[in-house]
């Protein structure tokens, strides 16, 4: 059983009427037009969400690892794509400036990201290296006392918008992923280039694009470099798990709405067993997913290895949340695949979450490993 502290459960409360009111309304109008949702973006800037994991002293609100995950959660039932925004810019795109940046880097970046009056990007794959980071490419030369960075870099969420980018880069290709190291680039930097936004079947009020670099200044951000990526991946995966909780339990209800609704053969749909066994598996296999997701998230919280745990989190929450999605259009049957319905857009937000923060193959590689180690 999940147990949650009076200030998470208000927390949760907070941000329930916020997606209800603000997110949840317009989410579709986002989706369809593909744009960028920048008034809630600065919306949740204003209410703190930004920076619900950092310290007081960096601006944030000192919360703990399992309030930023009912955060994802709650965005994501909303909408995920607003959930994935929030994500890079409170996680991935200022962690490392937050770790390691100087107290001009804060000043002049981290403070005013978690505003949301600048944005962060994090720059990890590649065309050629996805999966498989020991490929990347992307390299890092000193010249004189500074390093420039020249490559490629794919996937890059915020990419047209972002005023910083932490990159990956290799200071050593023959050394694969030892050789990898963070590096922070800054919006008009020389031999920056940010490159098309690229058109995807789901999140379309996202913004991901490509970048190229073609000796790019740039300042190290830390020295561990395979290190810092997989404590910061735990979080990603755990965090995943908490956006497929969301988007799953919008399936869930979505289904079950709607079969209350519809009368076929002289009764509502929802008195059919099969529809009802639909409803009791989805169920099921959301709560087992909380469980995995929120005994990772504590794990992460009190500092204790978790490796294992959020990858089967991941794993298995985002598998669930794609049955959900496509039982909630099986469920709806001609109006799933209606545009004016909701089930389709969860239906194509739902694939992001299988590849976001690992694919399942990887994962599963990740736990065999655990478990073959002992």
């Amino acid at each position: 059983m999940i147990e949650f502290t009076s200030e998470e459960t208000a927390f949760r409360e907070t941000v329930t009427r916020f997606v209800d009111r603000e997110v949840a309304p317009v989410a579709a109008g986002f989706d369809e037009r593909g744009e960028f949702p920048h008034a809630l973006f600065l919306r949740m800037g204003e209410l703190g969400y930004f920076g619900l994991r950092y310290p007081e002293a960096a601006g944030g609100a000192g919360a703990g690892f399992v309030t930023y995950l009912v955060l994802a959660e709650e965005l994501a039932r909303g909408s995920l794509a607003l959930a994935a925004d929030a994500a890079m810019q409170a996680m991935m795109g200022t962690d490392f400036v937050f770790r390691y940046g100087t107290p001009d880097h804060h000043e002049r970046l981290l403070t005013p990201a978690l505003r949301g009056d600048k944005i962060g990007a994090f720059c990890l794959s590649e065309p050629n290296a996805g999966s498989d980071l020991a490929r990347i490419e992307t390299t890092a030369r000193q010249d004189g006392g500074s390093w420039r960075l020249t490559g490629r870099k794919m996937w890059v969420t915020h990419g047209t918008m972002a005023d910083f980018f932490t990159v990956a880069a290799s200071i050593d290709r023959e050394k694969g992923m030892k050789g990898l190291r963070f590096f922070l680039v800054e919006k008009g930097a020389a031999g920056l280039e940010v490159g098309r936004r690229i058109s995807t079947l789901g999140l379309r009020a996202g913004d991901l694009t490509e970048l190229s670099m073609e000796g790019t200044p740039a300042v190290p951000l830390g020295q561990g470099g395979v290190e810092d990526l997989g404590k910061m991946l735990d979080q990603v995966r755990t965090m995943t798990g908490a956006l497929a909780l969301g988007l799953g339990r919008s399936a869930l209800a979505e289904a079950a709405r709607y079969a209350k609704e519809r009368v076929c053969f002289g009764r509502p749909i929802s008195q059919f067993q099969a529809i009802q066994h639909r409803l009791a598996e989805g169920a099921t296999e959301l709560e087992a997913a909380r469980l995995l997701v929120y005994q990772a998230g504590r794990r992460i919280e009190r500092g204790m290895k978790c490796g294992r745990e959020a990858a089967m989190a991941k794993l298995f929450a985002s598998e669930a949340a794609n049955r959900l999605a496509d039982s909630a259009t099986r469920v709806l049957a001609g109006y799933g695949f209606a545009m004016e319905f909701p089930a389709q857009r969860l239906f194509r937000d739902a694939r992001f979450l299988l590849i976001g923060g690992g694919t399942s193959e990887i994962l599963l590689n990740v736990i065999a490993r655990d478990v073959l180690e002992g």
